[in-house]
């Protein structure tokens, strides 16, 4: 599986590249570089739904080639902070005594699609903004520590994982070389192990005795995951880009 994983990763990246690199630079078509700032946040067996009080920076870089003024390829890297522990806020009681928590870095690599549904390029469009989607495929990295139990110890952990970017934002114009956009990103991944809990961990003491008639059942817990769905990561941010090239498309 690791190897299949690669290949996808690596594929992704040469194909991206040579798309960016293409010596073909026919009319209509125009190169940006650019970045962003913003925050990440996560859901999956620690926090079931995203948690204003649990999110992290986010930051990333990338490099677009407008095909025309509606279709674009945007091939980036981005850096992500991982947060989440059950002593925050639990999903139920049984994650109170829990207590897992987990903090880590995902560094992603993407390639996507955006849609634009305004011509706003356009010399004579009375629009100097835009909504827009995006789609694609993505492959990220994780590196962070952190505990399935409170019984024990804090472990750091790593893991690599296949993510289809999904989304959508605003664009606008503010000079004729430089945009500025707003997004919101979904990442859905293909691993249940983001937040270094999934449903194959085994049951584990969680207490010696039970600490009162209420906590009976729970003394022999489980570092419970659900398994019929997979971790998700989430973006939201500002970008800025830069156009290097001007070759825009005034009519279709």
């Amino acid at each position: 599986m690791k190897k299949v994983n690669f290949k996808i990763f690596s594929l992704l990246v040469v194909l991206g590249f040579l798309t960016l690199s293409s010596v073909n630079s026919s009319y209509g078509q125009s190169y940006e570089v650019g970045g962003g700032l913003g925050t990440s946040a996560y859901s999956g067996d620690i926090i079931r739904k995203i948690d204003p009080g649990q999110v992290g920076l986010q930051g990333t870089l990338f490099g677009k080639r407008n095909f025309d003024n509606v279709w674009s390829l945007k091939v980036g890297v981005s850096m992500a902070q991982l947060m989440a522990a059950d002593s925050i806020q639990p999903i139920d009681a049984m994650a109170s005594l829990r207590n897992a928590h987990v903090n880590g870095r995902i560094t992603e690599f993407s390639a996507l699609m955006e849609f634009n549904f305004l011509d706003y390029v356009n010399h004579k469009s009375e629009f100097r903004f835009s909504p827009y989607a995006f789609f694609g495929l993505g492959y990220s990295f994780v590196q962070g520590e952190g505990r399935i139990n409170a019984s024990l110890p804090v472990e750091d952990y790593r893991l690599s994982t296949l993510v289809i970017p999904f989304g959508g934002g605003v664009k606008y114009i503010l000079s004729e070389q430089l945009t500025l956009g707003m997004e919101l990103g979904f990442r859905p991944t293909t691993s249940d192990f983001l937040d270094k809990l999934d449903s194959t961990l085994p049951a584990v003491t969680r207490y010696d005795t039970p600490i009162d008639a209420t906590t009976v059942a729970l003394s022999k817990g489980l570092n419970y995951g659900n398994p019929y769905t997979n971790d998700w990561y989430y973006f939201l941010g500002l970008t800025l880009s830069y156009t290097i090239t001007k070759a825009r498309c005034y009519t279709y």
